[in-house]
């Protein structure tokens, strides 16, 4: 695709980038076919080449309007488009380039620009904690679009960490709002780590990934988050502390791997950091991805042989940011498991998206539905996925149980 950038962009990274990905794009459309988006609202500008067309006009000096933010507010960022593409377009990098320089141009009314602020100072504030306990107390009372938002108590297990030391060592970042809503999920992941041999550390200054504010626009406050955990996670890295050097920076949501995944693209242009970003990007694994080779001793510790039948839901992050396929299902069937996909619609998103669901209700409660459809024919027992934003968004539209995989493994070890 031909560009010719306005002279603003032309000698900044983000200007130069945008165009060497939009020279990649050759509008082939093959991205629109595979667009939740674009299969709810059949508008071409709710679709990946219409929002690329949406940007590259922004970046040729058109002024961007309302309308303008609207579409690409509407794209949930699965990255589907990319996983499609035959060329290769860095589709998601553009958006973000691109919702930056619009965001900059185009005030919002005041109470999008309230919930915004709410969302990014709110899900990452220590007060969360505090108040998501004081909401599930008062559930009967919570008004019922929040109710969906509000996990069932943790399990009193939820708190039950391991406390063996073990040669083999890995750093776990615990997240912003799993602590809170899921607690289960990081304990669960450094049992089972524990039953293999190997020991999950935590750094206490580490926090939210960075992903909640980038995908807010707050380009600053995300690219602070990445400093502050790379910082926080270094002396680890590194092995300056008495705890000893990890091998690998474990990820179990998703959304936060490919995001830390990306910190050294992120963070190219930081002469401070960017050296230190890329060695963080290169030593994080997605929970599922260290799976495989833990079959062997996980089985001979396997207790329940009635296993429950799983219905899995790829994460987005996972199956399209992260191109991670098929080796987290392969392990679980090793270990004893029935696990299956969708019978159809398994590449789709479920419409939560991190704060998307908050921010685009209609859309994402249609996707989500879309999706529990989809999973039905398979009678599962129990909806398993690897990211806490899917997890409860599918669970608030279900009777059936929906966990991490990682849960109901860390259950069947005993």
């Amino acid at each position: 695709m031909q560009t010719n950038l306005a002279p603003e962009f032309q000698s900044t990274p983000e200007g130069r980038e945008a165009e060497e990905i939009l020279r990649r794009c050759v509008h082939c459309g093959f991205c629109t076919a595979t667009c939740p988006t674009y299969q709810l609202l059949g508008d071409e500008l709710d679709g990946p080449r219409g929002r690329i067309y949406l940007i590259k006009q922004v970046l040729e000096g058109a002024t961007p309007t309302a309308s303008t933010q609207l579409h690409l507010d509407r794209c949930l960022t699965c990255r589907n488009c990319e996983s499609t593409c035959p060329s290769g377009v860095q589709y998601g990098n553009l958006l973000e380039i691109g919702r930056n320089i619009v965001e900059a141009k185009v005030e919002r009314p005041r109470q999008q620009r309230a919930l915004r602020w709410l969302l990014k100072e709110g899900l990452t504030s220590p007060l969360f904690k505090p108040a998501m306990k004081l909401g599930q107390a008062l559930r009967p009372l919570v008004p019922a679009a929040l109710k969906d938002k509000l996990p069932a108590k943790a399990p009193a297990r939820a708190h039950d960490w391991p406390t063996r030391s073990h040669k083999r060592k890995v750093l776990m970042l615990l997240g912003c709002v799993q602590p809170a809503m899921m607690p289960n999920i990081n304990s669960a992941t450094a049992r089972v780590l524990d039953a293999a041999g190997i020991q999950t550390l935590v750094a206490d200054g580490a926090g939210c990934c960075g992903a909640i504010r980038s995908h807010l626009s707050d380009q600053a406050g995300g690219l602070a988050d990445m400093r502050r955990n790379i910082d926080a996670w270094w002396p680890l890295v590194e092995g300056l502390t008495g705890a000893g050097k990890v091998e690998a920076l474990v990820m179990n949501a998703s959304g936060c791997g490919v995001t830390v995944k990306e910190y050294g693209h992120a963070l190219a242009h930081d002469p401070d950091y960017r050296d230190k970003a890329q060695r963080i990007s290169a030593l994080t694994r997605d929970l599922s991805e260290l799976l495989p080779e833990l079959v062997a001793p996980l089985k001979a510790r396997l207790k329940t042989k009635a296993h429950p039948k799983l219905a899995y839901h790829p994460p987005c992050t996972l199956q399209h940011g992260q191109q991670l396929r098929g080796g987290l299902e392969g392990a679980l069937r090793e270990l004893g498991f029935t696990i299956d996909l969708a019978p159809s619609d398994s590449h789709l998103c479920c419409g939560s998206a991190g704060t998307y669901s908050v921010l685009q209700p209609e859309l994402s409660k249609q996707l989500r539905d879309r999706k529990l459809k989809a999973l039905a024919p398979l009678q599962a027992d129990t909806i398993v996925s690897a990211n806490i934003g899917c997890i409860q968004h599918l669970q608030g539209g279900c009777s059936t149980p929906v966990r991490h995989w990682v849960e109901v493994l860390d259950e069947a070890l005993g």
